[in-house]
């Protein structure tokens, strides 16, 4: 049975918090990708624990802690930008989720830790991915939210998620920005997309490339079918994949004939992260922990939210109207009444995020709702009609205003396609004449600019100074400490008994 909400006292909703993870590749100003190593004005990206890079070593993420509202997330994650911005002098941080103009694969540089036996292990680990999926697919960046309600036990997280995964075709629609994309990105690829002047290429009504087939995809995870009906089979799910060898994984084996290390093993997943979904459940690790071993153990604490794109039109990627609404979402997903999904569902869901992703905005777009069609549209209105007492309810409640009216964007961005950021993306390019990679180069410089006048205040200043020389500190006892053979602790590291 669902939580209700008129359980959600006061005092339960001041402890909902939320987090954001912020994917954002380096560039140059004429936007091709920055060749630079992670600056070390930022610290390790080992060991610091906010501001650390994704798959490429040119690739930055900020990560902000957990905040009880949307306004002090976003303020976290504006002083992260400042000291970034600060720390990349003329470089720029990439405002869209799909790549400028990109190097060639083996030039894109794969994200490098130091020399510990963990950091080796999170590069093999990228080694592997760009061996697998080809690295300008890494190279796509998004925002990942994280998001927690006191009182929520498993069960009911897992019931969140089979809810959230059957609606996500509303934030693919609302929030999706990434319907076009440089013709660089796609060479030598089949991809159905259609020119945009020069140099360009989009979909007249896609939403979000970057959760569609040209995005993160693969066609060894197609044979996946997690199932999210409680903790035991998500985890039975995971650990098939995690411990099942992959044919083409294993001819291509764990080093090359020089010993360089090639992947960090030959199953269908190297580890947990490399599987692809809109959300997951998480848990907190503790040191060397495998994340599925932590939520086995303890249970999920938060889930993460992944199919955000970055809002070229804002400066952060994300504002507080989308925040509010991904908690009022979130909530509503906790809030309802959530069957267990079946192997059927778990294809539908496929089917009409890959359908919202490509053609989200086409007029009379049907989506698979049980055995029937339905227009999104329809369902979508169907959705936010469902959101109202809950955004009204947040609206008095501890978390203050805001609520109603993101559910009123919302509302206007439905009746009106041409209000969401992919309609407002394709109309700048077509308007003005822009190729793709120009459009975005022009507004990652106005967003380097605009940081360019701002100074952080003195007392953050030296905190964030003081963070990142003791993530570096923390990184050299690592290197300095480290005993075991490598080789010795990758086999561990990726054992059946390490999963729990």
């Amino acid at each position: 049975m669902p939580i209700r909400l008129n359980e959600l006292t006061p005092e339960r909703l001041s402890g909902l918090r939320r987090g954001i993870e912020k994917e954002s590749l380096r560039s140059l100003p004429d936007g091709s990708l920055a060749l630079t190593p992670h600056p070390p004005l930022l610290g390790s990206a080992l060991t610091h624990p906010y501001i650390t890079t994704d798959f490429s070593e040119s690739q930055v993420e900020l990560v902000t802690g957990a905040h009880n509202t949307a306004l002090d997330c976003l303020a976290e994650l504006d002083s992260l930008h400042q000291l970034t911005y600060q720390a990349i002098g003329e470089e720029r941080l990439w405002v869209s989720s799909m790549p400028g103009h990109l190097p060639p694969d083996d030039q894109i540089p794969v994200a490098h830790y130091g020399t510990s036996n963990i950091a080796r292990a999170k590069t093999v680990y990228r080694m592997g991915l760009s061996h697998r999926y080809g690295r300008r697919m890494q190279t796509i960046s998004g925002i990942h939210y994280n998001w927690s309600l006191p009182g929520l036990s498993s069960a009911e997280y897992f019931a969140l998620i089979r809810n959230f995964r059957r609606h996500s075709f509303l934030l693919l629609y609302l929030f999706g920005a990434s319907p076009a994309v440089d013709e660089g990105f796609v060479a030598g690829r089949p991809h159905g997309l259609q020119k945009l002047g020069r140099h360009s290429l989009y979909l007249p009504h896609a939403t979000s490339l970057r959760m569609g087939r040209l995005g993160y995809q693969s066609d060894a995870q197609a044979s996946l079918r997690v199932s999210y009906n409680c903790l035991d089979s998500y985890a039975a799910s995971l650990q098939d994949a995690l411990t099942r060898p992959y044919p083409a994984y294993e001819a291509m084996g764990i080093r090359d004939d020089h010993g360089e290390y090639l992947q960090l093993g030959t199953t269908l997943l190297q580890i947990e992260n490399e599987f692809y979904s809109t959300i997951r459940p998480k848990r907190v690790i503790r040191s060397g922990e495998r994340p599925l071993h932590a939520l086995r153990e303890r249970g999920v604490e938060y889930v993460e939210v992944r199919c955000m794109d970055l809002d070229p039109f804002e400066p952060l990627g994300i504002n507080a109207l989308t925040s509010r609404f991904l908690d009022i979402f979130l909530l509503h997903c906790a809030l309802s009444d959530s069957p267990p999904d079946t192997p059927e569902e778990l294809g539908a869901m496929v089917l009409n995020l890959h359908r919202t992703a490509a053609r989200g905005r086409e007029p009379g777009l049907l989506l698979e709702r049980g055995d029937q069609t339905v227009l999104l549209t329809d369902w979508a209105a169907e959705l936010l009609a469902e959101l109202e007492p809950i955004a009204r309810y947040l609206d008095s409640s501890p978390l203050g205003g805001g609520h109603q009216a993101a559910l009123t964007e919302a509302r206007q961005r439905l009746a009106d396609p041409a209000l969401t950021p992919s309609a407002r993306v394709v109309a700048t390019l077509q308007q003005n004449g822009l190729e793709y990679v120009d459009f975005v180069r022009q507004r990652s410089d106005a967003v380097w600019q605009a940081f360019q006048g701002r100074k952080l205040d003195p007392a953050a200043q030296d905190r964030w100074t003081r963070m990142a020389q003791e993530s570096l500190a923390e990184q050299a006892r690592l290197e300095a400490g480290e005993t075991q053979d490598f080789e010795a602790f990758r086999q561990d590291y990726v054992s059946a008994q390490r999963l729990g």
